[in-house]
């Protein structure tokens, strides 16, 4: 199932199980979910601006009369987080507790990133509901799980698995057509995030950009990551530093991904694990920033 071209769209990827698709999945184009049930839908994830968030509001109303009883964030990133005003009067936020504190902590950080952006009136609204490994959702007939993998795109992350339906909203723990990405997660935690994914047994897998898949969206993530383990390694021996490493690196089959630039990034997050930080060790976000802006050659573009 493609979400390659056009604009957002509401593709039904199972039985009263939506997923909201922003083509063309680069930065701040993100995917959304939807879980329909009589009296209790729930949303998961929001959009960055304004705009598209009030567009994803319609798609969901042209979908289902059931306005969301909870918005599930999958982690803090504004472009999955910054239209949750726009559901709260009826909605409870539910997140990791760490994306909690990543949200609070981060604030409208992402808008000054890119100032261009139209915006509009986001604010951070922040969960009000929160869980530490698992919690169940009951929605009628369907159970949904939400699940925190570990460190990995971030510290807070949370997959939905709907056991049921075999269908996975993975959050940007894996991505589709677009380069993962650690700047404040973990490469080898994500890789361990991706055997738990595995585990579950997927049907569909719902990434937090680009089209929608199945078990191989897992395959190519974990393919990438180890590569990136590799690189590092190699550019450690060689006494390059990250970014040298990135600008050296043969990327291979992935080399085609939106958003190279996250290279650096991960490459960071490679080099530390491998010198013995913990996942999701503190490092210079904003430095990491600055190469990645470096490596691409200005900033990178974001379409919200």
């Amino acid at each position: 199932m493609s979400g390659s071209g056009g604009g957002p769209r509401m593709a039904e990827v199972a039985e009263h199980v939506y997923a909201y698709l922003q083509p063309d999945g680069g930065w701040c184009l993100n995917n959304a979910g939807l879980i329909v049930s009589p009296g209790r839908s729930v949303l998961i994830d929001t959009a960055a601006t304004e705009a598209r968030t009030r567009a994803l509001k319609e798609a969901v109303a042209r979908t289902t009369p059931e306005a969301p009883r909870f918005v599930v964030n999958t982690h803090a990133h504004g472009d999955h987080t910054f239209g949750n005003r726009f559901f709260a009067d009826r909605a409870l936020v539910v997140a990791h507790e760490g994306a909690r504190d990543e949200m609070a902590l981060a604030g409208l950080h992402l808008t000054g990133l890119w100032p261009e952006v139209p915006w509009g009136e986001v604010r951070v609204e922040l969960p009000g509901l929160t869980f530490r490994d698992r919690l169940p959702l009951r929605l009628g007939e369907v159970r949904a799980e939400l699940i925190h993998p570990g460190t990995a795109h971030t510290a807070g992350d949370t997959v939905v698995w709907l056991p049921q339906q075999r269908v996975l909203f993975t959050g940007d723990v894996v991505m589709s057509g677009a380069t993962p990405f650690c700047l404040t997660g973990s490469v080898s935690g994500s890789l361990a995030a991706v055997e738990e994914l595995r585990a579950l047994g997927p049907r569909t897998v719902v990434p937090g950009h680009g089209p929608v898949g199945g078990p191989e969206l897992l395959d190519a993530t974990a393919g990438y990551l180890r590569l990136v383990q590799r690189l590092a390694a190699e550019g450690a021996a060689a006494g390059l530093t990250p970014l040298e490493a990135a600008q050296e690196a043969d990327l291979g089959p992935y080399a085609e991904l939106l958003d190279s630039e996250r290279l650096v990034p991960n490459l960071h997050r490679a080099y530390a694990e491998a010198a013995g930080a913990a996942p999701g060790h503190p490092l210079d976000v904003d430095g990491m920033f600055r190469e990645m802006v470096e490596f691409h050659g200005g900033l990178p573009a974001c379409a919200a």
